[in-house]
Formats: C-alpha cells, structure tokens, sequence
C-alpha cells in the first residue's frame, strides 16, 4: 500500500466522492446540504477550513433512506457504509466510502474502512422544550452504551461506567432498533436535528423550515447544495461562525490514509 502523505491528495479523493453524490442526488431529486465543517468552510472560506480534512453533508430522513439504500457511482467505485448494512459498524450514521482507499483512524481500531464522506439524517424532534429535553437525555445514554459495547478501549474517563455498559444485557443489534425507534418520527413538527450522535445538545436544534429546499453554494471552487435556512443552522449549531476560532482551538487531524 502507498500512504497517502498529502492532505491536498486526500481532499482531492473527498471530493471525488461528494462530485458522485452530488450527480447522484441530482439525478434522483434527493436533497442534500453541506452542512457542519463543511458548511462553515463553505460560507467563511468558500472551501475547505484551512485545517479541516473532512467533508460532512446531511439529508433530511426521507432522502437520507432513499439513498443510503439505492446509491451507486458510475465506476462503482464508492460505496455506502450504515448501521442497517453493516454489522457492528461503529456509527449510527452513513459514510460513502472509496474502496481504493484504506483509512486507520484509533476510534474504530478493527474495523476496516477507507476514506469516506461523513452523510448524516435529519430527524423531526418535539416542538415541546420538556420533550425535547427528555428525548435528548435518552439519546445520549443509548449512545454512550452503544459506544462501549463497540469500543476495543475505554472511551470514557469512568472506568465503572465503561464495564456496566459493556456488559448490559443488550445487543448492538437491539440497541440500533432501539434507537432508531426513539429517534425517527413519522410525525412532522416545527424543529430538526441530527439524531444520529450522542451530541448535538436539544437547544441546537433548528427549524424544519430550514431544510424545505436546497439553495446553491459554492465550495473550492464548484456548485454544490446546502439547506435555504442555513444561517439559522449555523447560528444556532456555533454561534458566530463567521469569527475565527483561536489558533489554540484550530484542532488539526492527523490522518494515517493509504491507497490499496
């Protein structure tokens, strides 16, 4: 395998990536958006964050569903990653994946996968701020018990709770229907979040409005799709997002990428 050394080659394959999307969703009528990172690069830098190496877009649930069952590239040289097509997969959101790629990443230490695009749904949350709460409290508990049980070390500073939630009587496999039961409502309401990870906390939700069409936006140098409400969305999920960060706060990844 050759390493991929270059934080500008591994963009390049990130993009390569989000272009088949792109066509892919256009094709279909799915809605995507740029969104977290990618997003405020997008708005700030109209590209990458100068020390970000990923890229994150999310769906609304139907489209999300639609295409993490139906996606397929032109050379079949990508691929879906997601809780209900793969057993013990880490996350409980999508990745595409290109399959000449490997990526080693100490989170999912045992669980091969190459260098992806993060895909994350959006979900209907209560509109009630009592409900609301209490949802995300159940949320990150399942989360932090799912974690555990696929965890090859402590991810967290508890010792005792690590081995208490490793060894609950549940399954990964039960916890995912668990969850997706909690976490996806048929039922439309006023607000939105994503669902799929232990954060964001219930106040960084934002309004269904936001994400009823996609608008425009450029991102190095292309066209690409974001949600028409996404100031409110990045209002509320950073707050001023079009400050810089202190440079102590500018985390660097340290990828360890290879091509096959």
């Amino acid at each position: 395998m050759k390493k991929i050394e270059d934080i500008q080659e591994l963009r390049s394959i990130q993009m390569g990536i989000l272009d088949e999307v792109h066509r892919f969703c256009e094709a279909h009528g799915l809605r995507y958006f740029l969104s977290s990172g990618t997003l405020i690069g997008a708005v700030r830098h109209k590209g990458y964050i100068p020390w970000d190496d990923d890229i994150d877009i999310s769906m609304p649930r139907h489209d999300y569903d639609i295409f993490v069952k139906n996606f397929k590239d032109i050379d079949d040289r990508y691929y879906v990653m997601s809780p209900d097509k793969n057993k013990d997969y880490y996350y409980f959101f999508a990745k595409v994946v290109d399959s000449r790629t490997l990526m080693i990443e100490d989170e999912v230490k045992g669980f091969e996968i190459g260098v992806y695009l993060d895909v994350f749904p959006i979900d209907f949350i209560p509109d009630d701020e009592t409900k609301r709460k209490r949802l995300f409290r159940i949320k990150y508990l399942l989360y932090k018990i799912r974690k555990c049980k696929l965890a090859h070390e402590n991810p967290y500073a508890s010792k005792f709770a690590y081995f208490f939630y490793r060894y609950l009587p549940v399954t990964v496999c039960q916890l995912n229907k668990i969850i997706r039961f909690l976490i996806i409502s048929k039922k439309k309401t006023n607000r939105v979040c994503n669902m799929s990870e232990a954060g964001p906390r219930y106040d960084r939700s934002y309004s269904a409005s936001s994400i009823a069409h996609s608008v425009d936006i450029e991102f190095e140098g292309k066209i690409y799709k974001t949600m028409i409400g996404y100031k409110e969305y990045l209002t509320n999920s950073y707050g001023d997002y079009m400050s810089l960060p202190p440079v102590e706060q500018r985390e660097i990844h340290h990828f360890k990428a290879f091509w096959r």
